[in-house]
């Protein structure tokens, strides 16, 4: 790009357009420049100008005319087909092509700044000890490792130093505002990077930090917002006085009404309104709506906050030592309290207030309730619950990521390798809880938490519906491709296993299910400089990812070699009719009795209030009009032809292995 000084006559026109400059010749314009779009401004220190023409887009639906107008200026670099105009302090910016940027008090960069890259938070403990530099390639794994393997000195160092690498190479003495930015009506923006179409509207502070953005998934930062020392990634929407101190935002995020966070990072599609988050470890879908809600010191994913949920820890003689650990798909009832540290076996709802610590991790699907000022345990009692199905059809279909580069590897499979694994710990404990317990004991207490004797024995049985269900789920994943011109043969190739990575103990990884031997190798390739950078970090995690259904046949077809004798390729035909047999029935026995919870929504318990001025008969047609009916609700008739489609699936593939024997 080729850049030549003013003419003379261009320096006089633009002084005849009210236009000042500490020292003409420090400014330096494309050909093609037209001083005729530039009014009412300084200029100060070194400046280039691209063409100041055409119309731009301004805002929607608002067009004007590309120019420099009523602004200070100082040693920036400005493209092509700009607006700027009521900028009182534009200093040591980069401003890239098709930008607009008017009504600002400041927008500068007045020290070397890696625009919040690198800055480190105290997430997960308020005390230190597990600090994470947040930066703008942060995913929910890189994160997960960094903060919670700090029991690997060597790995940890070498991971914070891949991290550090990073951060400097963002770090300079001048800002960036990429193609397409929208910046308006704001106060104060100080070291901050702006990325593609990103748009901050009526933000108050912004101050060290990133906002990165693209075509496909703007960035929005909106009115009252202050935030220092972050980051906020694509398509993630921060606006209504949202106050971020030393904060993350991923992509796809919603942060709005008044919420505050401090020290806290929120990956993939989290929604935060209204209440405090405090050192929170929020993984992806992790939502909190209300404004008595604080979040404080916990690890968390697809969780649900009730409204009042608040944790804390009295251990403070060396100082807070809080750290809760709620697993996958958690939630927790209104005014919930939890005493940290404890950790929550995953698709758990706690309810009431919890004065112990406890560790439910082995047992998930449970509730966890309070009982006259007791912490009680009740396994598998949310496998066929409504909430618990509705969160995993609509996780999938409220991702909100247009970003063609998807940060956060996310993985959705209700049943998989890790969480039956712990249903698979959970019926063995359940089963020697059993045999050791005399009926005169009402309550076993276990790792902290009180179990109710008499439904060891019930909830062991859920535990294996979930299993025989998931066994032949991946079964039928695997041979459901078969018809009637398939040989036995083909049926043995489809069941053959290709490796045995997948085999043992499997990890959440904050999103993303992994063989723990996939992970012990990632982390082996850091501790010997195998992986060097960020780049090749987020490509091991890619391979982990895209070769989830391959691992989880693995660890599948081990289990069943372990339940039955048999490899799966090897199994007897009829073996494998029984699994899928097995499926069917145990499939739509969960789907019924999630209906059945379902048909609790339209009980006359829940038509109190309905037809407020009139009989039953009016309570009955008002609560129709306003609710619909069981038979024609979405989700019942959606779950219906599931079975149905389910029972259809099996018989056929039952069918086919009939004439493979």
């Amino acid at each position: 790009m080729t850049y030549r000084h003013l003419t003379k006559e261009e320096i006089n026109k633009l002084l005849s357009q009210h236009c000042f400059a500490d020292n003409w010749t420090s400014i330096t314009v494309k050909e093609g420049f037209s001083p005729d779009n530039i009014f009412n401004n300084r200029f100060e220190g070194n400046i280039k100008l691209g063409n100041c023409s055409g119309m731009i887009e301004v805002e929607k639906n608002t067009s004007k005319t590309s120019g420099i107008y009523n602004s200070f200026v100082s040693n920036c670099e400005i493209g092509d087909q700009v607006y700027i105009s009521e900028v009182k302090n534009l200093s040591n910016y980069i401003i890239e092509g098709n930008v607009a940027i008017s009504n600002v008090g400041s927008l500068v960069v007045n020290e070397e700044s890696a625009f919040g890259n690198g800055t480190q938070i105290e997430v997960l403990n308020e005390g230190g000890g597990r600090e994470l530099p947040i930066f703008d390639r942060l995913s929910s794994q890189i994160g997960y490792l960094t903060v919670l393997y700090r029991h690997d000195k060597d790995f940890t160092d070498k991971i914070l130093g891949i991290i550090k690498d990073y951060c400097e190479s963002k770090r300079s003495n001048r800002g960036l505002i990429q193609t397409g930015a929208r910046i308006q009506d704001s106060l104060i923006i100080r070291n901050v990077f702006v990325g593609s179409y990103a748009t901050i509207c009526g933000a108050g502070l912004l101050e060290e930090g990133t906002i990165q953005s693209c075509n496909e998934a703007p960035a929005f930062v909106g009115q009252g917002v202050i935030a220092k020392k972050f980051i906020i990634l694509s398509g993630s929407r921060v606006d209504e006085g949202a106050i971020l101190d030393n904060s993350f935002i991923g992509q796809g995020v919603i942060m709005g009404r008044q919420c505050s966070a401090e020290n806290s990072v929120f990956f993939a599609n989290c929604e935060a309104f209204h209440g405090e988050a405090c050192s929170l470890f929020a993984g992806p879908y992790t939502v909190t709506h209300h404004k008595s809600t604080l979040m404080i010191a916990s690890l968390v994913s697809f969780f649900n906050a009730g409204s009042g949920t608040n944790q804390s820890n009295h251990m403070y003689k060396l100082g807070p030592i809080h750290q809760g650990i709620l697993e996958r798909g958690s939630k927790t009832g209104s005014f919930a309290y939890l005493l940290l540290p404890c950790h929550i076996g995953a698709y758990t709802v706690v309810m009431g207030k919890h004065y112990v610590n406890f560790d439910s991790s082995d047992f998930p699907f449970s509730y966890i309730s309070e009982e006259k000022g007791k912490s009680e345990l009740t396994p598998a009692m949310n496998l066929f619950t409504v909430g618990t199905r509705r969160d995993i059809d609509k996780w999938p279909n409220r991702d909100r990521r247009r970003d063609p580069v998807k940060l956060d590897l996310i993985h959705f499979d209700l049943f998989n390798p890790y969480i039956v694994g712990r249903i698979i710990n959970g019926i063995s404990i359940l089963n020697e809880l059993a045999e050791k317990t005399v009926k005169e004991q009402d309550y076993i207490n276990y790792k902290g938490i009180n179990i109710h004797r008499l439904l060891l024995k019930t909830t062991r049985k859920y535990y294996e519906i979930a299993l025989k269900l998931y066994i032949g789920q991946e079964v039928v994943k695997r041979i459901g491709v078969l018809n009637n011109n398939s040989s036995l043969t083909d049926l043995r190739n489809m069941l053959t296993v290709q490796g045995t990575d997948g085999t043992g103990k499997w990890l959440d990884i904050c999103g993303l299910f992994s063989p723990a031997g996939k992970i012990d190798e990632l982390i082996d390739s850091v501790r010997i400089g195998k992986i060097r950078s960020v780049d090749d970090l987020i490509e091991n995690l890619i391979s982990i990812y895209d070769n989830y259904n391959e691992y989880a046949w693995e660890w599948c077809s081990s289990l069943i070699s372990q339940q039955t004798g048999y490899n799966p390729e090897n199994m007897p035909v009829d073996s494998l009719i029984q699994i899928i047999t097995d499926w069917k029935t145990n499939a739509i026995k969960l789907n019924n009795m999630i209906l059945k919870d379902a048909e609790k929504e339209f009980d006359s318990g829940s038509k109190l209030g309905f037809g407020i001025d009139g009989d039953i008969n009016t309570r009955d047609r008002d609560f129709q009009a306003v609710r619909g009916v069981y038979d024609n609700n979405k989700f019942v008739t959606s779950l219906q032809k599931e079975s149905k489609e389910i029972a259809e699936k099996a018989n056929r593939v039952i069918a086919i292995l009939e004439r493979c024997k």
